[in-house]
């Protein structure tokens, strides 16, 4: 890589600064959801099992039960719209 002189660095404007930056900010911006999709998955696969684990009890509760299965469900439609979303601003890598 080579490096701009540092005067032609200062005499740029702010928007073809920010026009440079705009494909690193795009790269952060997508492995910000990935990883947020990533704990997602991880806060799901808690839920479910916890749900399985409540299923196996001598007495089953089922209003907390319902309450997983319903926390579960949010969990898998707030990662779809993770999906959904990463699809509409970034087309070009879905």
């Amino acid at each position: 890589m080579k490096l701009l002189p540092f005067k032609e660095l200062i005499a740029m404007s702010k928007e073809a600064l920010d026009s440079a930056m705009a494909p690193i900010r795009a790269r952060q911006v997508r492995s910000q959801a990935e990883l947020e999709m990533a704990q997602l998955d991880a806060e799901i696969l808690t839920v479910e099992r916890e749900v399985q684990e409540m299923c196996t009890e001598k007495k089953i509760d089922f209003g907390k039960l319902i309450d997983k299965l319903d926390k579960a469900a949010l969990l898998e439609r707030r990662k779809a719209k993770y999906d959904e979303v990463l699809s509409q601003l970034f087309p070009e890598s879905a």
